[in-house]
């Protein structure tokens, strides 16, 4: 009988998307400009996402079903925040609260959800989520246009984002300008993972992609330092979306060898794990930063000075973030129709026992299998 083989992941994809998850969170808890142009992880996380939807769009179908599966995989997590957040903002007083038919954006995340002061930390992360589902409803279309002017559909976004920068005509809401901002932004991101899918970037020199993306961060850099008033290049949409394709180009065009991560199992477990609860950790890592302070203040975590508050301040939201991926993490299970797990950690495959020879013959036993471990899809 043929042996039934687990899906394979890439573990290249894997490890980028954990690099990205860390420093999304690091950066939450020490907003230091420079952990967003060390490696700026929601261009590679839209990247990574654009790649695999257009491997779901080619094996499938119903594009219908497809977008179906990215929705219905990322929305019971945001369910759960919300099940928290917004009595939390209700219960705790909402100043100039909206109607409350705006709250339907706590259920489906078509702009950023409305908050009071009291939950403002917890909203301020949903743009990823708003931008992410938008990208994957016109990712038939932008599939469809990107086959037909692969170049043109990946520097179009950016452009039309320059000319609406001279030349502001957005809708006077707001939300339209930041949603819109955002897509076309991120859009180049998301379009390069379809080259990456297709080999398209594969087919390219390689020496002439290191210089494409040399000179798109150098690029974005010196526009940033010679227009920008404090300098700042994530103030800047057009020159922050240059900059994000330079590291893309660059992070897609190879694919190196991993058996070095799956040697070491225990990191290779770890990798295993944050991929399987990647959406809570993202939705409440900024709440578990938001609540560490007034729990460390109750603890008089100022004895340890200045340094040791701040690492109290760390562990304290750490562990804060552990338990809501413990709590509420087997929700990503659920939605991603796999058996619910307290813990995904990878564990060995039951290893069947030796077959022997029937009675009065030696018995030898059969060769140990090697141990196999389980695959979790985001």
């Amino acid at each position: 009988m043929a042996e039934t083989r687990a899906p394979t992941r890439d573990r290249y994809f894997d490890t980028l998307r954990v690099l990205a998850i860390i420093r999304v969170s690091v950066y939450h808890m020490f907003p230091f400009a420079v952990l967003e142009l060390v490696f700026p992880s929601m261009g590679v996380m839209f990247a990574l996402a654009g790649s695999l939807m257009a491997n779901s769009l080619a094996r499938k179908p119903s594009w219908g079903k497809v977008i179906w599966g990215r929705v219905r995989r990322l929305l019971p997590a945001y369910w759960v925040l919300g099940l928290f957040v917004v009595p939390a903002m209700l219960l705790l007083g909402w100043d100039e609260r909206p109607a409350l038919w705006h709250l339907i954006a706590w259920v489906v995340p078509f702009v950023s959800p409305p908050s009071s002061e009291a939950g403002l930390q917890a909203q301020e992360v949903i743009w990823y989520l708003v931008t992410y589902l938008w990208l994957v409803a016109l990712s038939p279309v932008m599939l469809w246009l990107y086959r037909r002017a692969r170049l043109l559909t990946i520097v179009a976004p950016l452009a039309l984002l320059l000319a609406l920068t001279v030349w502001p005509t957005w809708p006077s809401n707001p939300n339209f300008q930041e949603v819109g901002t955002d897509l076309l932004m991120y859009a180049g991101c998301w379009i390069l993972g379809f080259a990456h899918r297709d080999g398209t970037l594969r087919m390219v020199n390689g020496w002439l992609i290191t210089a494409l993306a040399l000179v798109s961060v150098a690029g974005a850099l010196v526009w940033a330092h010679r227009h920008a008033a404090d300098g700042v290049l994530q103030d800047m949409p057009v020159a922050y979306g240059v900059y994000q394709i330079g590291f893309v180009l660059a992070l897609l065009r190879w694919q190196p060898d991993m058996a070095w991560l799956t040697r070491r199992r225990g990191l290779d477990n770890w990798v295993t794990l944050i991929n399987a609860r990647a959406v809570t950790i993202y939705l409440w890592n900024n709440v578990a930063i938001a609540l560490c302070f007034p729990i460390g203040d109750a603890l008089n975590t100022w004895i340890f000075g200045e340094t040791g508050e701040e690492i109290s301040y760390s562990v304290i939201a750490l562990a804060l973030l552990i338990n809501a991926v413990l709590f509420f993490g087997w929700v990503e299970d659920l939605a991603a129709k796999r058996p619910l797990r307290f813990l995904p950690w990878p564990h060995p495959a039951p290893v069947a026992a030796p077959p022997t020879t029937p009675i009065g013959r030696a018995s030898v036993p059969a060769p140990a299998r090697v141990p196999a471990y389980a695959n979790h899809r985001i």
